[in-house]
């Protein structure tokens, strides 16, 4: 006697485990999203800005600061691929306003820069630096490139106002102020071009901030210098959850 139909019924296979899956759906990051619009930005790397003030010895020249930092830029873009730097460097009497544009990476090595030069105790024309604001992955450039100018101001125009103004004001008026500063730069200068004339004050006085507030900013503490910043950049995240917190210790017997 012959069981046929048994026969067939096992000689089917079963189906392939592939073939009884659900389709894979692809998903995107966060960071995957960032890198595409930073490409359709035609931009290398997330783009940072952020802004300094510094004590100088008095009177320094021109010339001798834009030959350092140009000089400088031109290092940094040998070392590391990045971000070409863009920003404007105001010279006042004794100190100095620099906005930076460009990848944290060039940022990081500007600092650094400073440091070395801080702990070699050689001749430099900056005789100390604070970090006001450091802003990440913004979203566009507010300048078109590089700028230095000497800022000269009759003394008429140096009303001080950090008497009468607590430091939330002076700040607010001070990113108000560069701002409008980088709109001017904008709307006036072409991509090429050398930049304003030396006296800022004649073409544009109400834009100008006062050299008292860059003084006032540089002396608050509530700054950061470029060595702590730095550390705090290198430092390592350890967060403990309160889940992750057991009383008592565990111990092992």
């Amino acid at each position: 006697m012959s069981f046929s139909g048994h026969t067939q019924k096992s000689s089917k296979r079963p189906f392939p485990v592939e073939h009884i899956m659900p389709p894979q759906v692809l998903r995107n990051n966060y960071l995957h999203v960032l890198e595409e619009k930073q490409k359709l930005q035609l931009k290398k790397f997330l783009l940072d800005r952020m802004f300094l003030v510094a004590k100088t010895k008095e009177n320094i020249e021109k010339k001798d600061v834009t030959d350092y930092y140009e000089h400088l830029f031109q290092t940094i873009s040998k070392q590391y691929v990045s971000e070409a730097v863009t920003g404007l460097l105001l010279i006042y009497r004794t100190f100095i306003l620099h906005i930076l544009e460009s990848s944290s990476s060039t940022l990081y090595s500007i600092l650094l820069d400073y440091i070395n030069h801080k702990k070699k105790r050689g001749e430099y024309f900056i005789k100390g630096m604070k970090i006001v604001v450091v802003s990440h992955n913004i979203p566009t450039r507010i300048f078109m490139q590089w700028h230095v100018i000497v800022i000269k101001v009759p003394v008429m125009y140096l009303d001080d106002v950090t008497q009468s103004q607590s430091l939330r004001e002076i700040v607010t008026e001070f990113l108000t102020q560069t701002h409008k500063l980088a709109l001017y730069f904008f709307k006036t200068l072409k991509v090429g071009a050398k930049g304003p004339s030396e006296n800022l004050y004649q073409p544009a006085p109400e834009l100008l901030l006062p050299e008292q507030i860059i003084k006032y900013l540089y002396k608050s503490e509530e700054f950061l210098e470029p060595e702590i910043f730095i550390n705090m950049y290198n430092r390592p995240i350890h967060i403990t959850f309160d889940t992750e917190v057991v009383w008592p210790a565990p111990s092992r017997f």
